[in-house]
């Protein structure tokens, strides 16, 4: 009777672990991925999808006199607690709005991850070494691979921040940081 009252009890004490610990460490994330592939803004993109039959013709095209985005900063995103890779630019649209560009994003799949502007300077680690400053939260990490594009408010100084991480919030940890040049 005590051996089946022990099990019982281990069991009803292994569900109630695994009911907290799965929605908080999410551990499939370290198995999944999402790929996001933005456009570069302020560029057309290019459909290559049609349901003609017919060729496509070639019309000329006058060159637009508006200037592309101009690079205004940029970076390489190094690993901390996951392997991560990729490049870091800020960059002005012709329309004067600011945008964060991630390109060839490469990290892991992680629980609330955020894109941080952050005063930092990008050190070895990765738990700890961005909160202690001032950053600033440009949303939530659209994928873990691809290209991606986040909008940077008009009343952020960009002088005040000095890097870039990828940022767990659920367990204060950079994934990977770039530093702005």
């Amino acid at each position: 009777m005590r051996k089946r009252a022990a099990g019982i009890t281990a069991a009803a004490v292994a569900v109630v672990a695994a009911a907290v610990a799965l929605p908080l460490f999410q551990p499939w994330k370290l198995v999944t991925d999402k790929v996001v592939d933005e456009a570069l803004p302020g560029t057309a993109p290019i459909s290559t999808h049609s349901s003609s039959t017919t060729p496509p013709t070639v019309s000329a095209r006058r060159p637009s006199t508006r200037p592309g985005p101009v690079t205004l900063l940029t970076g390489k995103l190094i690993t901390h607690e996951h392997e991560t890779s990729g490049t870091v630019a800020v960059l002005e649209l012709p329309d004067g709005s600011r945008v964060l560009r991630l390109e060839n994003l490469s990290t892991s799949d992680g629980p609330d991850l955020k894109v941080w502007l952050s005063d930092a300077k990008v050190a070895k680690g990765g738990w700890h070494v961005f909160d202690d400053g001032r950053y600033r939260s440009l949303g939530s990490l659209k994928g873990n691979h691809g290209n991606q594009n986040y909008p940077i408010p008009t009343d952020l100084r960009l002088e005040d921040f000095r890097s870039v991480a990828i940022w767990c919030d659920r367990f204060n940890v950079s994934f990977g940081a770039a530093e702005l040049a």
